[in-house]
């Protein structure tokens, strides 16, 4: 079993049922990354062009389709950062940076054969966020990504793809801090329950014999 299959315990996580100050016995301190603020923006690109790297097979039959794309990390990998506070608004802060996209593309050859290379989506960002005030601990700008690109073309004269892509940015203000929070003690972990296929269940349920009342013969 786990957390949720069904574990009855008042040291696992879950809804809370009655008094959520029941339980409580002392003070964490614990190391968390705390988000000071976070935005989402959902962006559908149009005709944006992508080198292929690292195919895989090697040196595939040109030229080639394009199947599909899709990011490999919920990392984006951020560059270019610049931060300016904003006077007039209280702890906010103008956060330029570009966020970089791993990729992996799905391709087929000349030859049918179907292959793989890496490549990367590059956006620009341009966001109000909350940024803390200068301490001895810093602070970082990371961003959560994800994309997908269903539609593409090849293009013979360079070997890219010219694409149509979706895709989602979380950037947030984030810092490695230690909380100070309530807890209700040590979790205790269920045993594991192995996953079996019951091939025979609904057979071996059936009744031995035929339930109801005989009608016997007049």
């Amino acid at each position: 079993m786990s957390f949720f299959s069904n574990f009855q315990s008042d040291k696992c996580p879950g809804t809370i049922s009655g008094n959520p100050l029941n339980g409580l016995c002392e003070k964490v301190c614990i190391q968390v990354d705390k988000v000071f603020d976070a935005c989402i923006r959902q962006i559908q690109l149009e005709n944006y062009v992508i080198s292929l790297e690292n195919p895989t097979p090697p040196s595939p039959a040109l030229p080639l389709t394009f199947v599909s794309a899709r990011s490999t990390s919920a990392e984006g990998i951020v560059s270019s950062l610049v931060v300016d506070r904003v006077p007039d608004k209280c702890g906010a802060s103008r956060v330029q940076a570009n966020v970089t996209i791993p990729l992996e593309v799905v391709y087929v050859d000349s030859n049918g054969v179907e292959g793989r290379g890496t490549s990367s989506i590059v956006v620009s960002q341009d966001v109000l966020l909350f940024v803390p005030s200068p301490s001895i601990m810093p602070y970082e700008v990371k961003a959560v990504v994800s994309c997908v690109s269903p539609e593409g073309s090849y293009n013979p004269a360079n070997g890219t793809f010219t694409v149509r892509a979706c895709m989602t940015v979380i950037l947030k203000i984030t810092m490695m801090v230690e909380l100070l929070v309530p807890s209700y003690g040590y979790c205790a972990i269920p045993p594991a329950q192995e996953y079996s296929r019951e091939v025979c269940a609904g057979f071996f349920e059936l009744p031995l014999y035929p339930q109801g009342k005989v009608c016997s013969k007049q």
